[in-house]
């Protein structure tokens, strides 16, 4: 007898849990547009050594400079990608949230022009696993985002890991940086596919790094559509585009963000251009000008 009701305790108790939970999701889920106040978007890759990190640093930067409260989120495991870009370091990450007494303003860090970030670290790629009550009191402290921030930028990792895919699918909009590079190119399709495989929504846009001119951008955007149209019936936007400019790896050497070092330097320019066109929807329109002309024939910086 005495087994029996330790069984039936248990079960109650299981299903209360599992009540619980759907309650909570259920609850979000009917959270209306009007009620996110921020937004978010993921910034992602296919393959890493595309520019991902140091975009997201400078386009968060970008974005204040705008007006708007930016919060930068390093969801990057295991890398601590924005903390080398800004040459800064994090005592904290998202999973000490889970402690008593340790609330949002503890793992926030101030970076550069007053943007906020937080050094997701381990604690995304344990999130997977995390319990309800545990999932419970993250969601609770981390719903003050929407009062501390207008734009959430998340930087994932590169490639197409679970966390990833997550982060994919759970943003308003998804960012895909790409190079030029074949292999860059064949990557990016990849996460075409899997975001266009795991959700119905279709807010994701292409920013094409490191191009020498629009021709480059325009076969890049050209060459990833018809692949997408023809096995996907899908056709993808591009948001931006970044010129190759030797101040970028110069300033990641001094671990300064570019838009900070060099604000009038050409890739400043077209991260300026890319955050006016993220609010706005404005297209790019950046000249590279007569001195980055003679730079570019000249081998002179």
């Amino acid at each position: 007898m005495s087994d029996q009701a330790s069984t039936l305790r248990k079960l109650m108790e299981d299903k209360a849990e599992t009540q619980a939970e759907e309650n909570f999701i259920i609850k979000n889920e009917n959270v209306s547009d009007d009620e996110r106040l921020s937004k978010v978007i993921t910034i992602t890759s296919g393959k890493g050594g595309v520019g991902k990190t140091n975009i997201a640093v400078n386009l968060a930067i970008a974005l204040q400079m705008s007006g708007k409260r930016v919060l930068l989120i390093d969801a990057d495991i295991g890398m601590a990608n924005v903390d080398v870009m800004i040459g800064s370091v994090s005592k904290r990450n998202m999973l000490d949230l889970l402690e008593d007494g340790v609330e949002l303003s503890d793992v926030l860090v101030e970076g550069p022009h007053g943007v906020n970030y937080i050094s997701g670290s381990s604690g995304v790629e344990k999130a997977l696993n995390f319990t309800y009550e545990e999932r419970r009191i993250l969601h609770k402290k981390l719903s003050a985002f929407d009062d501390l921030a207008d734009i959430i930028l998340i930087d994932t990792g590169a490639g197409l890991g679970r966390h990833v895919v997550d982060f994919l699918v759970a943003a308003d909009e998804v960012l895909l940086i790409t190079t030029p590079e074949p292999t860059s190119l064949s990557d990016a399709f990849a996460v075409i596919k899997t975001y266009h495989l795991h959700t119905e929504k279709k807010n994701i846009r292409l920013i094409v790094n490191r191009i020498f001119d629009e021709d480059e951008r325009n076969d890049v955007v050209e060459k990833l559509n018809a692949t997408s149209q023809k096995i996907l019936n899908f056709q993808i936007d591009c948001a931006g585009y970044i010129f190759e400019d030797r101040n970028v790896i110069n300033c990641v050497k001094k671990q300064v963000p570019f838009i900070i070092e060099k604000p009038d330097c050409l890739a400043s320019k077209c991260i300026k251009e890319l955050a006016e066109n993220i609010l706005s929807g404005k297209e790019m329109t950046v000249s590279k000008g007569w001195l980055s002309f003679l730079n570019d024939l000249l081998n002179f910086s």
